[in-house]
Order: structure tokens, then C-alpha cells, then sequence
């Protein structure tokens, strides 16, 4: 094996759980995140001259999904309606709960975020990048990622302070 194959094959045993849970985070479904970040790292493999001398690998192999995702979005919204997020967050939330490995009530709270905001609660949180980082990744300004992230960071904690207070009533 070549000095690049076993450079790319370290990178994707390191990199693949934490790429596959921002996504998952980002796009809600198990299954779609599973293939598109499948998709995302056959795109790193046959660029990964490239990828490799990026500064965040696992960022480029997240936002190459992201828009793997959202040219698989266009595709399915010629064919098939859209279905309501409210109702696609509650059947996600319980679809993925025996897969997912974060709270279903936090996964259900995340997918009612909106889609730029869960993407930078993830690459932030999950790829732990910093802000420069995420900016880059997401193509938008630093200051803009942190307005995202606050404004993320106060809906989550309204919508899950509720979840917190009558699960410590009831220890």
C-alpha cells in the first residue's frame, strides 16, 4: 500500500464516526447522513492530494456532504413532496433513537433549528472547530458563525430548559 492510501485510510478510521454524528446532526436522518457522508469520503479519496493539505480535513468531507446533500434535495424535490420539518423532526427523532448516540429530545430539538444554525452547532460543537474554521467551511463570515451559534445556543436552551427542570423534579 502507498504512503497515500494509508494516510487516507488513518484519516477516515479518525475522522468518520465525528464527520457521520455533524452530519447527522445537520441533516436529521441516520440513513441519509450515513450515505451522503459515504459519498463525501469517496469524493476525499479521489481528491485527497487536496483534501489532505486542508487545514480541516473533516470540515471539507462535512461541507462535501452537505452538498452532496442538498444536490440529492433538489433531485428529490422534483419527484416527492417535501414533507412538514415539525412532523419530519418527530418520526426522525424516533426513527434514529436506537442508532443515534445523542438524546432523541436533543436530536428533535436540533432538527427544529434552522438548517445554518444546525450546520454550525455541529461543525463547532461536533468537528470542534473554531469560528475562523467554521467560517471557512461554511463559506460565510466569522462574525456571522457566531451570531448563528447564539442564537442556536438560545433556542436550544428554550426549548430544552423545559426537558431539564422536570427531569431534575423528578430525581
Amino acid at each position: 500500500m502507498g504512503t497515500q492510501h494509508l494516510e487516507f485510510a488513518e484519516f477516515y478510521r479518525s475522522s468518520r464516526d465525528e464527520c457521520l454524528r455533524a452530519v447527522l446532526v445537520i441533516v436529521g436522518d441516520h440513513d441519509i447522513a450515513q450515505e451522503i457522508v459515504a459519498e463525501a469520503f469517496a469524493r476525499a479519496w479521489a481528491s485527497w492530494r487536496t483534501v489532505s493539505g486542508h487545514p480541516a480535513p473533516g470540515a471539507w468531507v462535512v461541507r462535501t456532504a452537505l452538498n452532496v446533500n442538498v444536490s440529492r434535495w433538489r433531485r428529490l424535490r422534483r419527484e416527492v413532496p417535501v414533507p412538514d420539518l415539525a412532523v419530519l423532526a418527530d418520526t426522525t427523532a424516533t426513527a434514529t433513537a436506537a442508532q443515534d448516540p445523542v438524546d432523541p429530545q436533543v436530536t428533535a430539538a436540533l432538527a427544529r433549528l434552522p438548517s445554518r444554525q444546525r450546520q454550525v452547532i455541529a461543525l463547532r460543537l461536533i468537528l470542534d472547530l473554531d469560528t475562523r474554521g467554521t467560517a471557512k467551511a461554511l463559506g460565510i463570515r466569522p462574525n456571522t458563525v457566531m451570531v448563528h451559534m447564539a442564537r442556536a445556543l438560545a433556542a436550544l436552551r428554550s426549548d430544552l430548559d423545559p426537558i431539564l427542570e422536570t427531569s431534575q423534579e423528578n430525581q
